[in-house]
């Protein structure tokens, strides 16, 4: 099962017990009390679910990790390419 036919599955179970909430099919005490947090769960979902995925991005931002040595490598090698082509006769300019 593909990704996106998981995600279809949850989505489709999700809003399928929510609107059998929400449209009274379902006669359970505890929607009846919390009528306005069933109501507007879908968005409240939504809200937690961006929520998580904005401070999971912050977090591997701000903790990435700096690669020193393969910088000066890679500068070494760009140096390295730039000899080479002007031995070919190949002339860069430079900024």
């Amino acid at each position: 099962m593909s990704k996106l036919m998981e995600w279809l599955l949850f989505a489709t179970l999700f809003f399928g017990i929510w609107i059998a909430a929400i449209s009274k099919n379902v006669n359970l005490s505890f929607i009846a009390e919390w009528k306005q947090v069933v109501l507007f769960f879908p968005l409240i979902v939504l809200f937690i679910c961006s929520l998580y995925a904005a401070i999971i991005i912050l977090y591997r931002v701000f903790t990435f990790n700096n690669c020193e040595h393969a910088a000066i490598e890679l500068q070494e090698q760009i140096e390295e390419a730039k000899k080479d082509l002007q031995n070919k006769g190949i002339v860069l300019k430079s900024k």
